[in-house]
């Protein structure tokens, strides 16, 4: 009898559970999932943990295909010669593929005080530890959110829609992703909620406090509560592991999302870096990645070669609180266009991305590989080209 080839995914978010979902196509193998929680957790919906408005939390059930065998642990380390990793809790589960989906989380802030008085949101864990803070805090009081991305947007429009006191302070300018038209309609509706925004080049923080928030044009924020949202950061388990990394600790790989020291090591997400030109964190690029990573290990199963990846964009959703939102519609190469979608639309737009999001997961646990259509970027592999020219001639400089 054939032996069952081992296939193992540490990360259970959009681009782990994708993955997992799609490598059960095939038979002969078993798929293991490791991810340190037992629940999947809808990030996008972390601003709506926090304020109180959404519990963010899937069951795995609903979500991940029934012969995928959950794990729920935390990989310290990946030997990559024994093709195995080990767990937490002591224990090691071999592969003969590895699928590297950690995703993101807090990026360290590097501003004195911060790590020590500010509350970050970027996991399940950071979002419930500050959901009771705030609601053991009075409405009049003072709440500054640091970082002006759509996670800083969604969480200031949040809290002030249930009438907090809301100063969000965005550095150079509010919302970089969206257009200028976009920009402004955004702008309004959070003057609208009653949302103090601080831009430009003297509104960086510089220091946190248990009270107070300064900032580098001189000026201090009185804070009750500060929330810190500038920034992800990848875990460094690759980097530990002895594998190569960038510069912000994802895995290097190839345009197959192959590791660039191991074929038996594959990354989805936002902890993969193929050809050093990662794509824009997010479930957006995720849910492209995830399953695109597991075709390539299959098709290494196949005997076959690994198709090059395919990723588009559609743009930007962001929420205003609960009645209002706005999608930022850009071109595949996730450029930000003229038009979007606004108001009370853009907000039932925004909670139908957010649904369908896990209907995608669902659906691939219940019919794997039945999607095999991916948006296409062109201009994608003009950059790798002028970038692989550079490259050469620097090359040729240098000798």
């Amino acid at each position: 009898m054939t032996e069952n080839t081992d296939l193992v995914v540490i990360g259970g978010g959009y681009a782990g559970v994708m993955a997992a979902n799609r490598l059960t196509q095939r038979d002969d193998v078993t798929v293991t999932l490791i991810n340190p929680r037992a629940t999947f957790v809808e990030r996008i919906r972390l601003h709506q943990l926090a304020a109180g408005t959404h519990e963010t939390v899937v069951e795995y059930g609903k979500v991940l295909n029934e012969r995928v065998r959950l794990v729920v642990d935390t990989v310290t380390r990946i030997d990559a010669a024994e093709r195995s990793v080990m767990l937490a809790t002591g224990g090691t589960v071999g592969y003969d593929y590895l699928i590297y989906a950690v995703g993101s989380g807090n990026a360290d802030p590097n501003v004195p005080g911060a790590a020590e008085f500010a509350y970050p949101i970027a996991t399940f864990e950071d979002a419930r530890r500050l959901r009771p803070v705030l609601d053991a805090a009075p409405a009049t009081t003072a709440v500054t959110v640091v970082g002006a991305g759509p996670a800083g947007i969604e969480t200031a429009a949040e809290l002030a829609e249930q009438g907090r006191r809301v100063t969000l302070v965005c550095g150079e300018v509010l919302g970089p992703y969206l257009h200028p038209r976009g920009r402004r309609s955004v702008a309004q509706r959070l003057d609208k909620l009653g949302v103090t925004v601080i831009e430009g080049p003297d509104a960086k923080a510089t220091a946190v406090t248990r009270d107070t928030v300064r900032l580098s044009g001189g000026h201090t924020l009185r804070s009750t509560v500060t929330i810190w949202t500038a920034g992800f950061g990848v875990p460094d388990l690759a980097a530990r592991s002895g594998l190569s990394t960038d510069a912000m600790g994802r895995l290097r790989t190839d345009e197959t999302l192959t590791s660039v020291d191991d074929a038996h090591i594959v990354a989805a997400g936002d902890s993969a870096a193929p050809s050093d030109l990662p794509f824009r964190m997010g479930c957006q690029s995720a849910v492209q990645l995830g399953p695109q990573a597991a075709e390539t290990v299959l098709s290494r199963l196949a005997g076959e070669q690994p198709a090059t990846i395919d990723v588009g964009f559609a743009g930007q959703c962001i929420s205003l609180g609960r009645r209002v939102g706005i999608f930022q519609f850009s071109d595949k190469h996730d450029t930000a266009k003229w038009y979007y979608l606004g108001g009370r639309p853009g907000a039932k737009l925004k909670e139908v991305i957010c649904k369908s999001t896990v209907w995608q997961l669902s659906y691939e646990a219940r019919k794997p590989g039945a999607r095999t259509w991916w948006a296409k970027d062109d201009k994608r592999q003009e950059l790798l080209q002028a970038e692989r020219g550079e490259a050469q001639t620097t090359a040729e400089l240098a000798s």
